[in-house]
């Protein structure tokens, strides 16, 4: 990875039509614009199915792609739909703003129709995706099936014979939701197609992808389904514990995620199998992988099942370096980002030394009044060439928004750390993104917002909140000229051009 800088857009906050950005045309035209402005990579979200609340980093599958990102233009030229099926459908009102339950109750409608449309059971094309892809295909098209059934409910709450998959139950359930099962593969069929070709597009532009993973599945996902025996689950497979974090300055009673823990001696015994196949995965979707939450490869926090909240919950040792030794031996050198952001131990610091994986700056996170010493680890004179800089990440406020809410005497430590006392502060983004770029990281990555000076009304995501996020959306006119001018200029000095 030589230096250079790259964008922080997920896919949802393109200005594509019908509701949400998606693998159209508007995400060729962003590859281009990336590329004239001299940037090397794009970054984006995890691309799964979203389930309640929406959060890309709470997905149905580990696997399996969000089919609100299928292109429905592309099913009006091959002839599944027509232009006006697509038109008299209301996605909301707001063009910069994704209405996440009217696209709920009319997108997969559309994607129905187009399915039913396609005789696709005698597209050969079709036939070997389903036969390649079978490892996981088949326990999520399922799952997707059942739970449509059960109008949506977790897989705990289903009839007692198929939430524990018995084999009586797989092959009922199997035969008797069969088109709805094809339907499921149908739109992840066409997902993946479309993702390849705006991948090879995007890679063809001299531009490379970064993914992003959780380090932990949903609950209620055909991950935890299917595999049980991967999680702390008893014999009635109800979780024996769950993740979280501990409380601190920002929670009194800490974090329940929910989130099923792994069972790690189970993984260990299998040489990592599942990781290695979910990685692998996530390596033929995208060319530089981000793990999230990765201090869990050292230690986790376990909460017991059933608690209100974290307060009761303890550390426990993870798998370390083991895993990763197991992941190099069957998959070879690959690129990740490690995401060690949070309380940070000796034994996370080694962990992330001793992989050799980039960790992360944050920008944000430099100017705190409670630490105002020179050795600020996020301190843009104090990054190590391996690792990533950001002004801010997918979970932040926008870096002009933070500068309006931060402390008088914080304000005033950055403007010293800048050596700008005269910059509005309205213009003063463009600043703290030059700051960063001209550090020793090797790789700097800006979220669009910022780039645009935008406030929180632009925000992705206000942890621990509902209803509110993963929502904003580019307009056209915010991809302009000048802005890909200055960007690339900025790029240019401070020696990151692609």
């Amino acid at each position: 990875m030589n230096r250079s800088s790259g964008i922080l857009l997920h896919i949802s906050s393109l200005p594509s039509k019908y509701g949400i950005g998606c693998f159209s045309e508007a995400a060729y035209n962003f590859a281009d614009w990336l590329s004239d402005a001299g940037q090397s990579y794009w970054q984006i979200l995890p691309l799964g199915p979203t389930s309640y609340g929406d959060s890309p980093y709470q997905s149905f599958s580990s696997f399996a792609g969000n089919p609100y990102f299928i292109n429905l233009e592309e099913f009006i030229d091959i002839g599944y739909l027509t232009k006006e099926e697509c038109n008299e459908i209301n996605f909301g009102e707001n063009i910069i703003s994704i209405d996440y339950g009217s696209l709920y109750k009319n997108r997969y409608t559309l994607l129905n129709k187009a399915y039913k449309r396609s005789d696709i059971s005698k597209d050969s094309k079709f036939q070997s995706f389903v036969n390649q892809n079978s490892y996981w295909l088949d326990d999520y098209a399922l799952f997707m099936a059942v739970k449509n059934k059960f109008n949506g409910s977790p897989w705990t709450e289903w009839n007692e014979d198929i939430k524990l998959r018995t084999s009586e139950a797989i092959e009922r359930y199997s035969y008797e939701l069969s088109e709805e099962i094809e339907f499921q593969k149908f739109m992840q069929f066409h997902f993946y197609l479309q993702w390849n070709k705006l991948k090879t597009y995007v890679n063809s532009k001299g531009i490379k992808i970064i993914g992003d993973i959780p380090i932990y599945v949903a609950f209620d996902s055909a991950d935890a389904w299917a595999n049980p025996q991967l999680f702390q689950f008893d014999e009635n497979n109800t979780p024996i514990a769950v993740a979280g974090c501990p409380p601190d300055g920002f929670s009194a009673t800490g974090q329940l995620w929910g989130n099923p823990l792994y069972k790690w001696d189970y993984h260990k015994k299998t040489d990592y199998k599942w990781w290695i196949s979910r990685l692998s995965h996530c390596f033929n979707l995208y060319d530089v992988l981000r793990i999230d939450h990765f201090r869990g490869f050292d230690e986790y926090y376990s909460i017991p099942y059933g608690a209100d909240n974290a307060i009761n919950g303890h550390w426990e040792k993870g798998p370390g370096m083991d895993i990763f030794k197991a992941i190099k031996k069957v998959l070879g050198e690959k690129d990740f980002i490690a995401e060690d952001l949070g309380y940070m131990t000796d034994s996370v610091r080694q962990l992330v030394k001793e992989s050799g994986f980039p960790g992360m700056k944050v920008l944000e996170f430099a100017f705190d009044s409670r630490d105002t010493g020179c050795r600020n680890d996020y301190l843009p004179h104090n990054y190590s060439e391996n690792c990533i800089a950001y002004t801010g990440t997918h979970d932040n406020q926008t870096i002009t928004s933070w500068f309006d809410t931060i402390s008088e005497e914080e304000q005033n430590l950055a403007r010293e750390y800048l050596c700008d006392y005269n910059t509005p502060t309205s213009e003063l983004y463009t600043s703290f993104i030059c700051l960063i770029m001209r550090s020793n990281a090797k790789l700097c990555i800006i979220p669009m917002q910022d780039y645009l000076g935008y406030d929180d009304s632009c925000r992705m995501n206000e942890p621990s909140t509902l209803g509110k996020n993963w929502k904003w959306r580019l307009k056209n006119e915010d991809l302009s000229d000048s802005l890909k001018q200055t960007i690339y200029r900025i790029a240019e000095l401070y020696g990151r051009l692609k």
